[in-house]
C-alpha cells in the first residue's frame, strides 16, 4: 500500500479533489488515515449487507471507489449466485476495482450514480458518497433507489456530517483534524486537503440526512455507527 503524500508539498494553486490517478494510487492509505471508523465501518456494512442476502439476490455498491465495500460483502456471502454490482464514476477507480477483485460474482461498472440502472437491489450501499454530490442531487437519487429496491431491501448509509451547534460542530472537526495530524499527516497536508475539498465535499447535519430518507420514502432508519462527525444509517423501503 502506497503512502498518501499527495498535498506534502507547498503548492500556490489548490485545485478542487479528485478522484485521479494520483489519489487511487494510495486511496486505502488516505482514507484509513483520514476517516475516522472507517476499518469497522466497511467490514460491519459487509456484514449487515452479507446477512441481507439469500441465493440469487443482487447488491449494489453505489460510489464503490476501489470495491473495499464490495469485497467486504463477497467475504461474508457464501451463496455462488449471489451479485454485487459496484459502481464509480471514476475510471481509474473502476479499473484498479477490477484488477484486484477478480471474484466471479463481482461486477464493476464506470457511470454516473445519477444515471446507472438499478434493478431489483437487495442491498444498496452508499459509503461515502452523497457528500460529494450535488445537494439538489441527493434526494431525487435515493427516490429512485427505493423505487428500485426490493421492498425487503436494505439501505446503508455512511456519511461526515455536520453539528446544527457550531460549537460542537467546531469541536469534533477540530478533533478530527488533530486525529490526521496523530496519523502522520503534516499541518501542511491537512491545510492543502482540507482546501482541496471545500468545494467538492459538501457536508449535511444527521436531521437532514433523516429528513431526506423520510421524504424518499424510506422507513425505520436507524443510525448504526457514529464517530465524531462522522455516521452510518441502515434504512429499509419499508417497515420490516
Amino acid at each position: 500500500m502506497s503512502e498518501d503524500r499527495i498535498f506534502n508539498t507547498k503548492r500556490a494553486h489548490i485545485v478542487d479533489f479528485a478522484f485521479d490517478e494520483n489519489v487511487v494510487a494510495v486511496f486505502p492509505d488516505m482514507i484509513r488515515r483520514s476517516v475516522p471508523g472507517y476499518e469497522t465501518v466497511v467490514p460491519l456494512t459487509g456484514l449487515m449487507a452479507a446477512r441481507h442476502l439469500q441465493h440469487g439476490d443482487t447488491a449494489y455498491d453505489l460510489g464503490c471507489s476501489l470495491g473495499a465495500t464490495t469485497l467486504a460483502i463477497l467475504q461474508q456471502v457464501h451463496h455462488d449466485d449471489v451479485r454485487v454490482i459496484g459502481v464509480d464514476n471514476a475510471p481509474a477507480m473502476i479499473e484498479q476495482a477490477q484488477a484486484q477483485i477478480t471474484d466471479p460474482r463481482a461486477q464493476f461498472i464506470c457511470a454516473d450514480l445519477n444515471e446507472v440502472a438499478v434493478s431489483n437491489a437487495k442491498v444498496i450501499v452508499l459509503n461515502f458518497v452523497l457528500q460529494f454530490l450535488e445537494p439538489a442531487a441527493r434526494l431525487p437519487l435515493l427516490k429512485r433507489l427505493r423505487s428500485q429496491m426490493r421492498p425487503d431491501g436494505l439501505l446503508i448509509v455512511s456519511e461526515k456530517i455536520r453539528q446544527d451547534d457550531p460549537q460542537r460542530h467546531e469541536f469534533f472537526d477540530a478533533t478530527h483534524l488533530a486525529w490526521k495530524r496523530a496519523n502522520g499527516y503534516s499541518e501542511l497536508e491537512v491545510s492543502q486537503k482540507h482546501q482541496s475539498l471545500e468545494n467538492v465535499m459538501r457536508v449535511d447535519s444527521e436531521d437532514i440526512h433523516q429528513q431526506r430518507f423520510a421524504d424518499a420514502g424510506f422507513a425505520g432508519v436507524d443510525q448504526w455507527f457514529r464517530c465524531m462527525n462522522w455516521a452510518s444509517f441502515v434504512a429499509s423501503p419499508e417497515k420490516q
